[in-house]
């Protein structure tokens, strides 16, 4: 049986967390995300519970880091923003779901 690690030193562990990701806003838009190939925004306004103000930050945010992409168009005259998850993203979260995982005490 193997040594487990001590918690105190699993939890300097959390110090390296990816804080995009650790906040829970973004995080339930990137769990989101993952579950489909794409969404518009009101899918995720819907599914998340957030204000429009809330979840359009939380994208701009998550954009910049490059963990989601956006596409803005229009359907008619009405305009529709698309997102999906980019690789890094999903690598990111990911990362971040092992480095939790660690902390709690379990294996990769």
């Amino acid at each position: 049986m193997a040594k487990q690690e001590p918690a105190a030193d699993r939890g300097r562990g959390l110090l390296e967390l990816d804080r995009l990701v650790h906040e829970p806003a973004r995080h339930l838009i990137l769990d989101l995300l993952e579950a489909v190939e794409e969404a518009d925004f009101v899918f995720l306004l819907h599914h998340s519970g957030l204000t429009r103000g809330n979840l359009s930050c939380h994208l701009a945010k998550l954009e910049e880091a490059g963990y989601v992409e956006v596409r803005k168009s229009f359907v008619g005259k009405v305009p529709r923003t698309v997102l999906r998850l980019t690789s890094a993203g999903r690598e990111a979260l990911h990362r971040y779901r092992a480095q939790m995982r660690t902390f709690m005490g379990h294996r990769p």
